[in-house]
């Protein structure tokens, strides 16, 4: 399969998950609905390694990384990401998750030490300029609503919404760790999967949580498109993009997938931005492209001078 056609696959499937979770929350714990996706895409990519004949056991120094990544990008960034969902509109969730390009070398300057370039703080504050002018008036509202004795759930949702954006980061963060103890992207899909799938099960038991089976027809289809498209395709997508293009070119997907979020949220939910919204969202995906072109621009340069020989060497 080509890479553009990857590329546009990755992009449909992500941009419409986030309204695709929507279709499981109410009947359903959100953490339930979790163990119940990744349960599925977990023996789904496990009968995939198995059919094409895959060695299934990995040795514990691969799985200890894959139990952190389990837990990072599988059990906390989900549970949260379905939990803010029952308070915010889709889309301004997806938009938030824009903002991955940020934590990330934010993430690797506090982890390593990797220095963060002047062009990533300029499209940061500028990110931040967007995200406040979004948010203004629903957070302002949902202040009012505290002081008058509500509950301010949209707070609530706004703030893990955001806890779900750094855990998804740490999490893409320890594929790295991942990779050095095994190649087989499916595979160690698969076991991370498992983790996080284990892990908010046991969550999920100790809490206390139902796990009734809902009669909705609209439960099981948006739980086996999250799981086999959502989970296994995009992924799996995403991954050989990396392996053929590189995450310079690969990482816009997170440009394009808010702005089809939105428009299914305008479409399915009746979501209907103000135009101090529709202008914050296009400061927020503006910086996204920003940062992700000015460091693909470094890149390009780096690697221009690696390859040009020295005066030394000639």
């Amino acid at each position: 399969m080509s890479s553009p056609l990857l590329f546009i696959i990755a992009c449909l499937i992500w941009g419409s998950t986030f309204w695709a979770i929507t279709l499981q929350l109410g009947d359903v714990a959100p953490a339930v609905s979790v163990v119940y996706r990744f349960g599925l895409a977990s023996a789904t990519l496990f009968a995939w390694c198995a059919l094409r004949g895959d060695r299934l056991r990995l040795p514990w120094r691969a799985q200890k990384w894959m139990l952190l990544q389990g837990l990072a990008s599988f059990a906390l960034s989900y549970v949260c990401t379905y939990s803010s969902e029952q308070y915010l509109v889709s889309a301004l969730v997806s938009v938030l998750f824009a903002l991955m390009v940020f934590w990330t070398p934010l993430l690797n300057r506090i982890a390593f030490g990797t220095p963060i370039t002047w062009s990533t703080c300029c499209a940061a504050f500028v990110a931040i300029c967007g995200i406040v002018l979004l948010f203004y008036q629903s957070i302002g509202a949902a202040l009012q609503d505290i002081l008058g004795g509500g509950n301010g759930h949209f707070l609530l949702g706004f703030m893990l919404a955001l806890v779900a954006t750094v855990s998804s980061t740490a999490g893409n963060a320890l594929v790295m760790k991942v990779r050095e103890h095994s190649g087989n992207v499916m595979l160690t899909m698969a076991w991370t999967m498992l983790w996080g799938t284990l892990i908010v099960a046991a969550w999920a038991v100790a809490t206390g949580q139902s796990w009734q089976l809902p009669p909705r027809p609209s439960y099981w289809m948006g739980l086996l498109y999250l799981a086999i498209f959502g989970s296994v395709i995009a992924f799996s997508a995403y991954f050989t993009l990396i392996a053929r293009i590189g995450t310079q070119k690969t990482v816009y997907i997170g440009v394009v997938t808010p702005v089809i979020s939105v428009l299914l949220s305008v479409q399915f939910e009746h979501y209907r931005p103000a135009a101090i919204e529709w202008v914050g969202m296009v400061l927020c995906l503006s910086s996204v492209a920003w940062a992700l072109t000015s460091g693909a621009r470094k890149t390009a340069a780096v690697s221009s001078i690696s390859t040009t020989p020295s005066a030394k060497a000639t």
